[in-house]
């Protein structure tokens, strides 16, 4: 009898000291749907107050990545044409690459400056490899921001041509066919950087 009794002292000791732990340190959120289907009750607790917003740290995290140039200009809305003609010249997954790159980049009142029809003849699978050639005169290897282009007199560009720059009334570049005004410079992407252009450069 009397070891009952003095087992039945220290269960009713450890229950107590449980209790008091319990009061002490209320179990954290991720924790209550497991305690509650063990038969305890549960309190709301808040652990990290810096935690105050149910979106997945990952998702935050990608959506704090900078985008890549492609990206970058179908997020700006005014490179329409620009973006469907680097996808009929199979140059997207180039442009998403590492790089990097700088990309001077036609707006689509830029395109549509070219005569009627140029666009849409261009956009044919036939004329796939001449839209290549047309649209890589704009693309230039390496990360060239706006103070060093105005320092250049020509560039080599990603398709082996060369294309000229020029500051004369404002910084101007293209070829003997025609140059295209830089009118919005230094946009960054994950890759490189992008200079808008109000033409399209042409051989």
């Amino acid at each position: 009898m009397r070891r009952s009794h003095i087992c039945g002292a220290l269960a009713l000791v450890g229950c107590a000291m449980i209790g008091a732990s319990a009061v002490a340190a209320p179990p954290c959120k991720g924790s209550q749907r497991a305690m509650a289907q063990h038969g305890y009750a549960v309190q709301p607790a808040v652990i990290h107050e810096r935690v105050i917003s149910s979106t997945p740290v990952r998702e935050v995290a990608m959506a704090q990545v900078t985008p890549d140039i492609v990206d970058t200009a179908v997020a700006a809305g005014s490179f329409k044409t620009l973006a469907a003609a680097l996808g009929a010249a199979d140059l997207v997954a180039t442009l998403k690459g590492d790089g990097p790159f700088t990309v001077f980049a036609p707006t689509d009142e830029a395109f549509a400056k070219l005569p009627a029809g140029t666009v849409e003849t261009l956009l044919k699978p036939e004329n796939k490899e001449k839209l290549k050639e047309i649209l890589l005169l704009h693309v230039v290897p390496g990360s060239v921001l706006a103070a060093d282009v105005v320092k250049l007199k020509e560039a080599k560009t990603a398709g082996g041509k060369t294309v000229m720059i020029s500051t004369d009334g404002g910084v101007k570049v293209g070829t003997a066919t025609g140059k295209a005004n830089v009118v919005k410079t230094d946009i960054k992407a994950k890759n490189g950087v992008i200079h808008v252009i109000d033409a399209v450069i042409l051989p």
